[in-house]
């Protein structure tokens, strides 16, 4: 128990004792401890740092594939562009050429009409003459002289 006045001798042994075992608490738990957590945390705050150089590197890596992506949908609509546009020059070439074709063809058989119905006319004309010169021959009973007999007489 306590006594009042203390007892000077059993006070100073207590704090001595206390002391004793603060410093040896201390050196085997407290500062072990201590040190435990302080590593802890200086591998949190490394990770932590590491995760944010990490983001950041994969941000800047997300924008430059962003930006070659872009790059690489604009080289490719050109390209499909140009290849529209020259494979539009190609058929406007080709439809051309079958339209000539098709002209040259068209004139060819309007000529070569154009010269059986000549043909056509004239054995149509000489037909006609040959048998106006036989009805007349058979109407009036008697042979007739043709312009082309008239022309082998001379």
């Amino acid at each position: 128990m306590l006594k009042i006045p203390p007892d000077w001798g059993t006070f100073f042994a207590l704090v001595v004792s206390f002391l004793v075992f603060w410093f040896i608490f201390k050196q085997l738990l407290f500062e072990p401890f201590l040190r435990l957590i302080a590593a802890r945390e200086g591998r949190l705050k490394t990770l932590s740092e590491r995760t944010a150089q990490l983001l950041k590197e994969s941000e800047a890596g997300e924008e430059k594939r962003r930006l070659e992506l872009a790059a690489l949908r604009s080289e490719l609509l050109t390209e499909r562009e140009s290849e529209r546009r020259r494979s539009e020059e190609e058929a406007s070439r080709l439809t051309e050429g079958a339209r000539a074709a098709a002209r040259s063809t068209l004139e060819e058989a309007s000529e070569e009409i154009e010269r059986q119905v000549r043909g056509a006319e004239a054995q149509l004309k000489a037909v006609a003459e040959d048998l106006a010169t036989e009805l007349a021959e058979r109407v009036l009973g008697r042979p007739i002289k043709g312009p082309a007999q008239v022309d082998s007489e001379s």
